[in-house]
């Protein structure tokens, strides 16, 4: 069965005064596919999931989102509809720090619960079960009560993963998600990620190559906002990682990777 194309970029530029940030001729994603994102800083890959998400407008070309073209500022109510459908994590998490982990996450629930509910924190009996549900899912029903500014950077990060699967997108995009975890941390988060997208697609931009195998089917490389590669995880060789990178950039990283059962298992340490 033909898959179905949700994410397709033609033409499109995008300019930072005089500097163009991104160029993509064509870009095809599929309904399910996982998306790994690298690059350097400043190579784009913000700026890929900005307008994806329908943050951001193209200078040029076209940008059409589960059926939406996005190259112009959509209206209110076409907005709202894009929210309930695209799931965020950004590097902020965007978590409100004086509400519990459950009012945190069932504000995933909004797109479905009227506005003055929401307004006085009044959900319907069903929603508060599934945020307890999708707390539970991701290991911190025993932090339900827990103000979010009281968490952990990882237990924040269960929290921003819970508040997806309350809100039951279709296309979940995620910055660098991992950034400021622990090895260990960041790869307990990463399967959680992967759980919450199931039936859904998932771009994610990656810090860390390890992680790819974990988060990803396909890997886009980006360098200076053009597409460099565009291939299977199973093809990142260290040849490719090295070329998203200036020279002074692959002194302070290290790429080694080898094949194990037909998977690809990178790792990334910082040089001294």
């Amino acid at each position: 069965m033909n898959q179905k194309t949700i994410i397709a970029l033609k033409e499109v530029v995008c300019v930072a005064g005089d500097r163009p940030i991104l160029e993509i001729d064509d870009l095809k994603i599929v309904e399910g596919e996982r998306i790994a994102v690298l690059g350097a800083n400043g190579a784009g890959k913000s700026t890929l999931l900005r307008l994806v998400g329908g943050l951001m407008c193209p200078h040029h070309g076209v940008v059409r989102v589960l059926n939406r073209t996005l190259s112009d500022p959509l209206e209110p109510k076409a907005q709202r509809a894009l929210r309930r459908d695209v799931g965020q994590i950004m590097q902020g998490l965007h978590l409100v720090p004086r509400l519990t982990a459950i009012e945190n996450v069932l504000i995933g629930c909004l797109g479905r619960v009227n506005g003055w509910h929401s307004l006085v924190r009044w959900y319907p009996a069903d929603e508060i079960k599934g945020a307890k549900a999708a707390l539970n899912a991701v290991g911190m029903i025993s932090r339900t009560h827990t103000r979010a500014d009281r968490l952990s950077g990882g237990e924040r990060q269960k929290v921003a993963i819970a508040r997806l699967l309350m809100q039951r997108p279709r296309l979940i995009l995620a910055d660098e998600p991992t950034a400021a975890l622990d090895p260990a941390a960041a790869a307990d988060v990463c399967q959680l990620l992967v759980r919450a997208a199931a039936g859904a697609t998932l771009i994610t931009v990656v810090h860390n190559p390890s992680l790819l195998p974990v988060l990803a089917d396909r890997a886009i490389g980006i360098k200076h906002g053009a597409i460099v590669f565009d291939c299977p995880v199973a093809d990142v060789t260290d040849e490719r990682l090295m070329s998203l990178y200036r020279p002074g950039e692959r002194d302070q990283a290290r790429f080694i990777t080898t094949t194990a059962g037909g998977q690809l298992v990178s790792h990334m340490g910082a040089g001294r």
